[in-house]
């Protein structure tokens, strides 16, 4: 179910990093070199996988940009807040 423009601001509030763009939520991440931002994605991979919810990345070098909405709702729901919080986990 497709969350309100309250319930989105409340959830974002809780979501560090995480910005509104376009239908979705977007977070842009940078690390030492390409070896290491590749390792992250893997590990986003791994994330979305278990939670059958797959975000757009777009990665240049060491850099990548994750973006998360849910595509069969068109727009966000808390499935998209749930996966941006668990990808934050792996940064910890």
């Amino acid at each position: 179910m497709l969350l309100s423009e309250d319930q989105v601001r409340k959830e974002l509030a809780d979501t560090n990093g995480w910005e509104l763009s376009g239908q979705g939520i977007t977070r842009s991440f940078q690390f030492k070199d390409f070896l290491e931002a590749i390792n992250f994605v893997n590990k986003v991979a791994e994330i979305a996988e278990q939670h059958d919810h797959h975000p757009d990345i777009a990665i240049s070098y060491n850099k990548v940009q994750l973006s998360v909405f849910t595509h069969s709702e068109g727009g966000l729901t808390e499935k998209d807040f749930l996966l941006a919080r668990e990808i934050n986990s792996i940064l910890t």
